[in-house]
């Protein structure tokens, strides 16, 4: 028998089949697009998420070599911050605008970041669901026969099972969860006018949500009455696949954002707001930043500069030396998000020369994430959320040269798990409670084998890298007063 994850990113739905012991035995995965129609827009066609399922979860189970027949339960995972609006009968009723998109900014005007960050641990930003909600609300004629409003996972699950559920980590990301009454709270409902009755109800993540329904076994090619769990957002069930259920770890996922986080067993707040706080399962807390295009930044580079593959543009940066010869970036091409949260922010290189070329471009662009990174865990330890150790994950930890700066600028040891793809083996695992095999999420993620490669920091370098980021810094507040201008 096996259990199936399913993770919905933010370029592909992904799917992995797993057996008894956890171990893998098939993976599949389908791919589909974002559509930028405007700046700061960012949407995609829920229909072509529901349209890969299928074909996803028959290419793992082939690989597998079982039947469908041999699965006995499912765990849903991923994208953050969508906003789904579907009618009584289930069905969607506009795009889901994804969580890159930053459109609903005019809908957080006047509303207290104080109140925001002390009630809910998030920034005041509208990336977030309540303020998508908020600007459909607005915008959008055809959603007032709204019935619920979905993040991406719990659409999925609703399709699946029909009932309309999201687990505490997910609703602590939309702006209308309390942390300490741990549901959605009236006061916050309130400030974004929005009804409770239109958001769904809220479960642990390894609970089952229902039993696959006869339109969700056509859904998935698989037998109608298997089990469902509740699911969650991908930057948990990523730490969940990377077995980081417990403090003492720095979560840092290489994937189209980079997401950088780590668990604290009691409730802290960021009051410099770079970190934002969500429930977590086990009765811990997630303390992260939801990240900046990584990934997305070296796609961008791919095509900017003529460059066929991520592994030729981590060969080029491996020619230059650390330090890029000054040569500085930002990684703020959809805005900042760290040293500081700032949404008018804009990517930049600094220190170019008629000696650089594409190859200092490539190792620049891959130090100013690392720095941004560098920003994350520097707070994390100055508010005692401490951590000895980076485990990576994602499509970035492909990249020796990468992972090399990782460790160097991070200056800790950084632990890169075989298998890049955490949130579906995380999802996976959510779905192995859910249907008893194990008590706990931290039995499951114990007992899931891994394979680990630790790249320890290089005090030489380490060194060239702390003259490097003491430039970025200063970089980014010498560029800040024209982070507020239009163009």
């Amino acid at each position: 028998m096996a259990v199936i994850g399913v993770d919905l990113g933010t370029q592909s739905l992904k799917v992995v089949v797993l057996d008894d012991n956890l171990k893998l035995l098939g993976a599949g995965d389908v791919r589909f697009r974002t559509r930028f129609s405007e700046t700061g827009w960012a949407e995609q066609d829920p229909g072509l998420w529901l349209e890969a399922l299928p074909i996803a979860i028959g290419k793992a189970v082939h690989e597998s070599g079982l039947s469908p027949h041999d699965v006995k339960g499912i765990g849903v995972s991923g994208q953050l911050d969508g906003c789904v609006p579907v009618d009584a009968t289930g069905r969607v009723l506009s795009p889901c605008i994804i969580w890159m998109d930053r459109r609903a900014q005019e809908e957080i005007a006047g509303i207290d970041p104080v109140l925001i960050r002390m009630r809910t641990g998030l920034v005041l930003d509208a990336t977030h669901m309540a303020a998508k909600i908020r600007w459909m609300k607005k915008h959008r004629p055809e959603t007032r026969g709204c019935r619920t409003w979905h993040q991406p996972v719990s659409l999925i699950v609703e399709a699946l099972c029909g009932r309309v559920v999201m687990d505490h980590a997910l609703a602590s990301t939309t702006m209308l969860y309390g942390l300490e009454e741990r549901g959605f709270a009236s006061d916050l409902l309130s400030v974004f006018d929005i009804d409770r009755a239109q958001m769904p109800e809220v479960a642990e993540a390894f609970a089952e949500a229902g039993r696959l329904s006869t339109a969700g076994s056509r859904l998935t090619g698989l037998p109608a009455g298997v089990p469902v769990a509740v699911g969650t957002g991908d930057d948990f069930a990523n730490a969940i696949g990377s077995g980081i259920v417990a403090p003492g770890i720095v979560s840092c996922t290489l994937g189209t954002g980079e997401v950088i986080g780590a668990l604290s067993p009691n409730l802290i707040l960021d009051t410099d707001g770079l970190l934002q706080t969500h429930s977590f399962v086990g009765g811990n807390y997630y303390l992260g930043n939801p990240g900046w295009l990584a990934g997305g930044a070296i796609t961008w580079f791919l095509s900017t500069f003529s460059v066929n593959t991520p592994v030729e543009a981590s060969t080029l940066a491996e020619a230059v030396a650390p330090g890029s010869d000054g040569l500085l970036f930002l990684p703020a091409l959809s805005g900042a998000m760290a040293p500081r949260w700032i949404a008018g922010a804009r990517g930049a290189f600094y220190g170019l020369t008629p000696a650089h070329g594409k190859a200092a471009c490539a190792r620049a662009l891959l130090e100013g994430c690392a720095f941004a990174m560098r920003d994350v865990i520097d707070r994390l330890d100055a508010l005692g959320v401490s951590a000895d150790r980076i485990r990576m994950c994602g499509g970035g930890a492909r990249s020796a040269v990468w992972v090399a700066m990782r460790a160097d600028i991070g200056r800790r040891p950084v632990e890169v798990l075989q298998f890049p793809d955490m949130s579906p083996l995380g999802a996976a695992l959510l779905a192995s409670v859910a249907v008893g095999d194990f008590a706990t999420i931290q039995d499951a993620a114990s007992a899931m084998p891994r394979t680990v490669e630790t790249i320890d920091p290089d005090p030489g370098r380490m060194a060239t890298y702390e003259r490097s980021y003491r430039r970025y810094r200063t970089l980014f507040e010498a560029l800040s007063p024209l982070y507020s201008e239009t163009v």
